[in-house]
């Protein structure tokens, strides 16, 4: 109690399509409507991996217009999907190790996924 609050990346993004964050310590309602929405793109991601599991196993031919709108939808999908997994996991407490701990393991390089870094 009483620490600097953690940033949240939101479940949405501004008017700009720019990240939005919440300084919180995740009890507001702010950040239980974020919950609510992230609970919601879940469902939804989760429901049209059932429809394409169903367009799939069916035998009648798809057409290409049907094959576009399930992409854009599956694009929203994994786009939501996505800001969610960073959000929670920026949101994961950093394990503590001793110093001994580290001493016994190989050392194995280690690449940014953003090629901008260490540049």
């Amino acid at each position: 109690m009483g620490g600097v609050p953690d940033a949240r990346l939101l479940p949405w993004t501004g008017s700009e399509g720019k990240p939005c964050y919440l300084l919180s310590d995740g009890t507001g309602h702010v950040s239980r409507v974020a919950d609510t929405v992230e609970s919601v793109q879940l469902g939804m991601a989760d429901d049209l991996l059932d429809h394409v599991a169903d367009m799939l196993d069916d035998d009648r031919r798809v057409t290409y217009a049907q094959l576009r709108f399930l992409l854009a939808r599956m694009s929203e999908a994994l786009t939501d999907v996505r800001r969610i997994a960073e959000s929670r996991g920026a949101r994961l407490p950093v394990p503590v190790r001793e110093e001994s701990e580290y001493n016994d393991a190989p050392a194995l390089p280690c690449r940014s996924p953003d090629p901008s870094v260490g540049q």
